[in-house]
C-alpha cells in the first residue's frame, strides 16, 4: 500500500527533477521555495534519486544527481533524452486504470479529457469504446445519494484496530476507492473531527431526515489517519531497518529520528513495536509500556512451555 505521505513525496520529486534539469546549477534555496523543501528534506530526495535507472545499470542508465557550492545539477540517463513510447498493452492498461478512476467517480475534467484522446489511438473503431466497470459494495450508493443530498448519515461501524462497534452520525464529504478499498471521508459528529471510514467495515448506514452544509472545501478523498483528542500518542525512535514506518503510517515527524505515533488503542502500536523489536524503541508512552511488557512475558511464556 502507498501511504498519501509517499505519493506526496514522489509527486514532488516528480514535480521537482524537470525544473532542476531545465535549469541547471539552481540554487537550494530557491528549490526549497518554489517546492516547499526543507532543506534535509530536499537533500534526502536528491539522494533518493541519485544513481537510479533502468536495469543494465551502466552510466547510461542511471540519474547522477549532485549538490556543488549550494547548486544542483541532475545529469539525466540516455533513455530521457528520446521521447517515449506506450507499448499497445501499456497503452490499454493505461485508458483502463484512467476509466477505472472516474468509474470510481474520482476523475477530474483533464483526466475525462485524456481518457476521450486515449481512446480515440487506443480503439479508433470501437464503438462503444473500453468500458471498465467496478464492483460497488453495499452502501456506496447510499452515501453517494447522501452526498449529493448533504444529508447527514447514521453508521453502525467496527472499527479495524480495537474491533469495536459504534453507532455514528456522520456529514458525509466524499466516497473513493484507494488501494484496493473504498472509503468514505465525512465529519463524525461523535469524534467532533474528520474521519475516513473504510465501507466494507459499515455494518449498517441509514440517510436520516436531516441536512448539513457542507464545507466549501472538503478535504481530498484520501486514506489519513486524523488523531483525535482521546488518542493516545506515542513517541518512538527508529532505528535504520525501521525508517519505512514513517512512510507507511502517518506520523509526526519530531527529527533525530524519533516519531510521534497517535492511536485510538494503545494496542496498535504495542503490536507495531513488537513487530519491530530491536530496531525501534519507546521513548514515551506510558500505557503503551504497559501493553508491550505483557505482550513480551506472553511470547517468553509460550516459548517457554514449549
Amino acid at each position: 500500500m502507498t501511504s498519501a505521505k509517499t505519493a506526496k513525496r514522489l509527486t514532488r520529486i516528480l514535480s521537482m527533477l524537470p525544473y532542476v534539469i531545465a535549469n541547471p546549477g539552481v540554487g537550494v534555496d530557491e528549490l526549497c521555495d518554489r517546492f516547499g523543501y526543507r532543506r534535509k528534506e530536499l537533500i534526502d530526495d536528491l539522494n533518493l534519486v541519485f544513481l537510479t535507472g533502468l536495469p543494465g545499470y551502466g552510466p547510461g542508465d542511471l540519474i547522477d544527481a549532485t549538490v556543488e557550492d549550494d547548486e544542483v545539477y541532475v545529469d539525466t540517463a540516455d533513455y530521457f533524452a528520446r521521447p517515449l513510447r506506450l507499448t499497445p498493452p501499456e497503452a490499454l492498461a493505461l485508458l483502463a486504470s484512467g476509466m477505472a478512476l472516474t468509474s470510481a467517480g474520482q476523475g477530474p475534467p483533464a483526466l475525462e479529457s485524456a481518457i476521450s484522446k486515449l481512446s480515440r489511438v487506443v480503439a479508433p473503431e470501437a464503438e462503444g469504446g473500453l468500458v471498465v466497470d467496478l464492483k460497488e459494495p453495499e452502501y456506496v450508493g447510499l452515501l453517494r445519494d447522501a452526498i449529493e443530498a448533504d444529508r447527514v448519515v447514521s453508521l453502525t461501524y467496527t472499527a479495524i484496530g480495537s474491533g469495536q462497534t459504534t453507532e455514528r452520525q456522520v456529514e458525509p464529504w466524499s466516497v473513493f476507492s484507494a488501494n484496493g478499498n473504498w472509503y468514505l471521508s465525512a465529519f463524525c459528529r461523535s469524534a467532533d473531527a474528520e474521519r475516513v471510514f473504510r465501507v466494507d467495515r459499515i455494518r449498517q448506514a441509514a440517510a436520516t431526515g436531516e441536512t448539513f452544509n457542507p464545507p466549501e472545501t472538503a478535504p481530498p478523498p484520501e486514506v489519513r489517519y486524523t488523531p483525535g483528542e482521546e488518542d493516545v500518542r506515542t513517541t518512538i525512535r527508529l532505528g535504520e531497518a525501521a525508517q519505512w514506518v514513517a512512510d507507511y503510517y502517518p506520523v509526526e515527524d519530531l527529527g533525530a529520528g524519533k516519531i510521534r505515533f497517535s492511536s485510538g488503542d494503545p494496542a496498535v502500536a504495542a503490536r507495531l513495536l513488537l513487530r519491530l523489536g530491536d530496531n525501534a524503541e519507546l521513548v514515551e508512552g506510558p500505557e503503551v509500556a504497559g501493553l508491550l511488557a505483557e505482550y513480551r512475558k506472553d511470547i517468553r511464556a509460550r516459548y517457554g512451555r514449549d
